[in-house]
């Protein structure tokens, strides 16, 4: 990429997290689990819930707000707003305009993107491209979430994984060598069935009868989707050192969106 043209750089950062505390003994008393048997298997100790009536976009515009403040850019200085979530408030409109509503961001265009676990990963190079082509010079990414409204109390593997919480960055162009290096993003539709919410949709029309029969929550299969992540995390890992030119050996810092601890520690090892 010729150093005139403009790079996606991360000028602020934010994040917010609810205040419902649910540490892994609280979770004994919601399902069949234990402490030694979730720290083991995730590494996680705690998570956080939202009160009721407290939504994902509640819960970004916090998020939105810190790394506004840290970025020194004012709300109607934004372009755009990227909103990653598979838990919006409503179907319509989109968590982004109730977002850029809170902020007073007037002068931002704004949309979500479904995208699960990879959602910041997509909007960050959905991001890039605008700023890069010159269409946009600040953008707003937020991740935010509440999928404790979605979570089965009755299947442990989903229930001890997920919770609530948003992060934000605000991005500018840049033109002097910094920014986003390059960016990998793919996906495997043959693999919709090992994590899934398909409650959600408009395929079968949502009656009572049917909300009671299918429950809207989440569906994994935990074996196949540590063996998919794992495999697919350490292929863009490679691709991604070998696009700048780098070694595993210049990485001071690996930061991924994984919740699973052995997944994390899988990759690194692998990747070295």
């Amino acid at each position: 990429m010729p150093e005139s043209q403009p790079r996606a750089r991360i000028v602020g950062t934010g994040m917010f997290l609810p205040d419902i505390d649910m540490t892994n003994h609280d979770m004994e008393k919601l399902c069949d689990t234990n402490d030694e048997w979730i720290q083991k298997r995730t590494g996680i100790k705690e998570r956080r819930y939202a009160e009721e009536g407290i939504g994902s976009s509640e819960l970004g515009t916090k998020a939105a707000q810190m790394a506004l403040e840290e970025s020194g850019l004012e709300a109607k200085d934004l372009d755009a707003i990227i909103c990653a979530t598979v838990t919006p408030d409503q179907i319509a409109p989109a968590n982004s305009h109730l977002i850029q509503a809170n902020l007073g961001a007037t002068n931002a265009a704004g949309f979500d993107i479904n995208a699960a676990c990879s959602g910041f990963v997509y909007a960050l190079s959905i991001a890039n491209a605008y700023i890069g082509s010159g269409m946009f010079k600040n953008i707003l990414i937020v991740g935010a979430e509440t999928t404790s409204r979605i979570l089965n109390w009755d299947y442990r593997d989903t229930a001890v994984l997920f919770a609530d919480g948003a992060g934000a960055v605000v991005l500018s162009a840049d033109t002097e060598g910094y920014g986003v290096l390059t960016s990998h993003i793919g996906s495997d539709g043959t693999g919709a069935d090992i994590l899934n919410m398909p409650q959600g949709g408009w395929k079968y029309r949502l009656t009572p009868k049917f909300l009671e029969e299918n429950p809207m929550v989440i569906g994994m299969n935990g074996t196949e989707l540590f063996k998919r992540a794992v495999r697919m995390f350490c292929s863009e890992i490679h691709l991604t050192l070998e696009k700048c030119s780098i070694t595993a050996d210049d990485i001071a810092l690996f930061v991924p969106h994984q919740a699973n601890a052995r997944i994390t520690d899988a990759v690194r090892e692998r990747v070295g």
